[in-house]
C-alpha cells in the first residue's frame, strides 16, 4: 500500500500545486476548512489561482489570506459577504468572480467527480446566471446548461482518516468537502486524527480512500468562529423564581390549573 501520509502541509503540497491552477477548497463559511493547507498554500507563493469554494473566507483567515497576498485571480463561489478585501478587489476590477447558486455549485463538483461533463438545471433561468449559457426545454420547462468542475487540486478537511485514506467527516464539515474531494484530479486531505486501516467501521466511512492521494495531520486546528453572537443573560430575581416554583408545585399537587409564569407575582416582603 502506497504511503499517503505526509509530515506537514508544506510537503503535502510539494510537487502538486503550481501557478495558474484551479483549486477546490472544502468548507462552509469557516466550518470544515483545511486551515493548515491554506496556510501552506499561502507560503508556497503560487499565484494566478482560480479557487472554487462556497465562500472566500474572512479577512485574515481561510481563503481571505490568499486574497490578501493576491494569489487568487478568480473566485467561483456562492457567497462572499463577510470579506471586505474581496469586495475591494472585485469592485476595483482586480479579482474575477463567477457567482454560482449554492446548489448548482455543489452539483458542479459532484458531477465533475462522477465524470458528468454538464447538466441542466432550472436554477438561474431568467437571471444573469444564465447569460451566455445554453437553454433547453424539457417537458415545457426551460433549463440552463451548467458545465461541471474538475479542479486540478482539491484541498479537503476531514475529522478522521485511516492510513489508506478512508475519511470520516464531522457534522457540518460534511458539506462541500466530499464533493470537492471526488472532483479534484489530486486530493489532499487535512485531518485531526489518523488511525490504522480497519479501525473505521465500514458504515462510518463517508468517503473511500480511492479518492485521496495525500494526507496531513493537523490535530489542533484553530476552528475560528466566523461571527460570534452572544445573547445577554436576563437578570434573575431569585426570590420571585422561588415563589413561582412553589406555587406551580402546590397547584399541580392540588390538581388545579397552573397559571402562566407571567401571572405569578412575588408575594414575599
Amino acid at each position: 500500500m502506497a504511503n499517503k501520509i505526509y509530515p506537514d502541509a508544506k510537503s503535502a503540497l510539494a510537487g502538486v500545486v503550481a501557478d495558474n491552477q484551479m483549486l477546490a477548497v472544502g468548507g462552509f463559511g469557516l466550518c470544515g476548512i483545511p486551515e493548515a493547507l491554506i496556510e501552506a498554500l499561502k507560503d508556497s507563493g503560487v499565484k494566478n489561482l482560480t479557487c472554487i469554494s462556497n465562500n472566500a473566507g474572512v479577512d485574515g483567515f481561510g481563503l481571505g489570506k490568499l486574497l490578501e497576498t493576491r494569489q487568487i485571480k478568480k473566485m467561483i463561489a456562492s457567497y462572499v459577504g463577510e470579506n471586505k478585501e474581496f469586495e475591494r478587489q472585485y469592485l476595483a476590477g482586480e479579482l474575477e468572480l463567477e457567482f454560482t447558486p449554492q446548489g448548482t455549485l455543489a452539483e458542479k463538483l459532484r458531477a465533475g467527480g462522477a465524470g458528468i461533463p454538464a447538466f441542466f438545471t432550472k436554477t438561474g433561468v431568467g437571471t444573469q446566471v444564465a447569460e451566455g449559457k445554453e437553454l433547453r426545454e424539457f417537458d415545457g420547462e426551460t433549463y440552463v446548461m451548467e458545465r461541471s468542475l474538475v479542479p486540478d487540486v482539491a484541498l479537503v478537511k476531514a475529522a478522521v482518516a485511516d492510513k489508506s485514506g478512508n475519511l470520516r467527516f464531522n457534522l457540518t464539515a460534511r458539506n462541500f468537502n466530499p464533493a470537492a474531494a471526488t472532483a479534484g484530479k489530486v486530493c489532499i486531505v487535512e485531518v485531526e486524527k489518523i488511525v490504522e486501516v480497519g479501525e473505521l467501521a465500514p458504515d462510518d466511512i463517508h468517503l473511500p480512500g480511492i479518492y485521496v492521494h495525500r494526507i496531513v495531520l493537523n490535530s489542533n486546528p484553530e476552528k475560528r468562529i466566523e461571527k460570534r453572537t452572544l445573547s445577554a443573560a436576563a437578570p434573575v430575581d431569585a426570590a420571585a423564581a422561588k415563589v413561582q416554583a412553589q406555587t406551580v408545585i402546590a397547584q399541580a399537587a392540588a390538581g388545579s390549573e397552573v397559571p402562566a409564569p407571567s401571572t405569578l407575582k412575588n408575594t414575599q416582603q
